[in-house]
């Protein structure tokens, strides 16, 4: 690409050359220009005009035909073209200084509203990732968080119905509420009871519940110290996964099916949450619906457990890893949603406290 304004601008100069005095290069000096201008600094662009415009009038003076109107009129549209170069260089530069900012804000919004958890929490190895489906994108409707509370430590991993601004407001609704319920409330019911009062609350200050994208798909989950035992409730979420320290791979299927977080109008009941073993040197992996319905070529679904059964991995952040990999390889790196994961693992006996340079073993 660097090459390419003075290649054609050579090309040019050849072209003239080689051709009967009727036939012109001027296209192809006004063209070097207008490669340069969306590429190369304001600088380079000037030169590249400069170029056009000397190489132009140099080739008329060597033809002998500088004094006709055909040559002035030439020499004048790459002198004019040229100009309008450097102003699509200004144009093009600040619309990636303004791109630029926008990602800075995004990034920062980011943060705010999902901040990466510590890799290191109530004595557990924690990783999490969030993955765009959209180019440029960092935040959507995915959401997680992880909380040390009295009672343990309590995780959310949710999936906002919607896209876009709306979707994100949401997010923060559903995280705020959760750092505060985990805190205050004694079980992991009432933290769901919280989350679902916090939707419906903020659905009646927007004018209803479709306003404010609906209904949230959540898992909550929490590890009590030292019990040896994770407790889940599932509000119509795809189920989280438990890796075994030995390869061997669970479902966590809740005991009763229940509606997702926001349409408590339309049924009601009490949550309950399941419990289940969690062994030293376990991962739990609790992930959203990007995961689950990321497609092959041929239109099949991802089925993470399928591909996680039998693997062994060092920790947490080598799972995620590992999974955002195989995802982009099944899809051809064309994923359609966008996709939440959340690695919780209890660490074994005389376990350290990373283990980064293990492989992952099939």
């Amino acid at each position: 690409m660097r090459a390419l304004p003075p290649l054609v601008i050579l090309g040019g100069v050849v072209f003239d050359l080689s051709t009967p005095a009727s036939y012109t290069a001027s296209p192809m000096f006004s063209a070097a220009p207008l490669i340069a201008a969306p590429f190369f600094s304001m600088l380079t662009t000037l030169l590249t005009g400069i170029a056009a415009v000397l190489a132009s009038i140099g080739l008329h003076l060597y033809n002998q035909t500088a004094n006709d109107v055909p040559a002035l009129t030439e020499t004048f549209t790459v002198v004019t073209v040229s100009v309008l170069a450097l102003l699509i260089n200004r144009v093009v530069r600040r619309s990636g200084e303004r791109l630029a900012s926008a990602r800075v804000i995004a990034e920062t919004a980011q943060k705010a509203v999902l901040p990466t958890p510590a890799e290191r929490i109530g004595g557990l190895h924690v990783a999490a990732r969030y993955e765009a489906a959209q180019a440029d994108a960092f935040i959507g409707g995915d959401l997680f968080a992880v909380q040390d509370t009295p009672y343990g430590v309590r995780l959310v991993v949710g999936d906002v119905r919607g896209k876009g601004l709306e979707a994100v407001e949401a997010v923060a609704v559903v995280i705020g509420a959760f750092r505060e319920a985990a805190e205050q409330e004694a079980t992991l019911e009432g933290v769901a009871q919280r989350l679902e009062r916090a939707l419906a609350r903020e659905g009646t200050r927007r004018d209803g519940l479709d306003a404010f994208e609906g209904f949230t798909t959540a898992v909550l989950a929490e590890i009590p110290r030292g019990a040896g035992r994770v407790r889940v409730v599932n509000r119509g979420h795809p189920e989280p996964l438990l890796l075994h320290a030995d390869g061997a791979l669970s479902h966590l299927v809740p005991t009763e099916p229940a509606l997702p977080l926001g349409m408590g109008e339309l049924a009601a009941w009490p949550d309950r949450a399941d419990e289940a073993p969690y062994p030293p040197g376990a991962t739990l992996l609790l992930y959203t619906d990007g995961l689950s319905e990321a497609r092959d070529s041929s239109g099949a679904f991802y089925e993470p457990a399928e591909r996680l059964a039998g693997r062994i991995f060092p920790g947490p952040e080598e799972l995620l890893d590992a999974l955002v990999d195989d995802v982009r390889r099944y899809t051809g790196g064309g994923s359609t949603d966008d996709m939440a994961l959340l690695a919780v693992s209890r660490p074994g006996a005389g376990q350290p406290e990373r283990r980064r340079t293990m492989p992952v073993v099939r």
